[in-house]
């Protein structure tokens, strides 16, 4: 089961860095990290070690964390938890168009995006990542990957009051008009 979270986790990366890299392509710029928020370097630690807890768990590496229950039925749920988190994060980069970033850009943000995925949730992208925490904690459940489970919540989260904050500044009665009509999860 260790592979599966492994590739789930190498799905989700290769999706948004072939959107970056797609978005480069075309002359666009979508990487902000850390240009506005300095705290946001704090995630890259965060998905390193999140990383080498996944990799320990598919190889023979010396891993972390104990092993809290095993179930077929559960890591089952997890896969199919993981499915369609996949595919809502792959919804959501094909919804964002050309206003996909990775951080905030207030100088060039693009159009506020309010269609497709956009239209069930605010933060579709983060719910998706949110459930892949989940999913890929119920295929290998280990109490580090519980641990990240909570720490990702709390720093999506995070994130998410930043940007809407940053969304409000920039698109005005747009963006609270889009905020009444759309949850900000699912």
């Amino acid at each position: 089961m260790g592979l599966v979270a492994l590739a789930v986790w190498v799905l989700a990366v290769a999706l948004i860095a072939a959107r970056i890299g797609l978005l480069h392509i075309q002359g666009l710029h979508p990487l902000r990290f850390g240009n506005e928020d300095k705290r946001n370097w704090a995630i890259i630690p965060f998905a390193l070690f999140y990383a080498y807890v996944i990799v320990s768990g598919a190889f023979a590496l010396p891993h972390m964390g104990t092993v809290l229950f095993r179930s077929e039925a559960v890591s089952l749920l997890g896969i199919i938890v993981c499915t369609l988190a996949l595919g809502m994060l792959a919804w959501s980069l094909i919804s964002f168009g050309q206003s996909f970033r990775v951080g905030i850009d207030s100088d060039q943000p693009g159009k506020l995006v309010t269609s497709g995925v956009f239209a069930l949730s605010r933060n579709p992208m983060y719910t998706a990542l949110d459930a892949i925490l989940v999913g890929v904690f119920l295929i290998s459940p280990n109490w580090i990957l519980l641990l990240f489970v909570i720490l990702g919540f709390w720093m999506y989260n995070r994130e998410i009051q930043h940007e809407e904050t940053a969304l409000q500044k920039i698109y005005g009665a747009q963006y609270r008009e889009y905020r009444q009509k759309v949850r900000r999860y699912l």
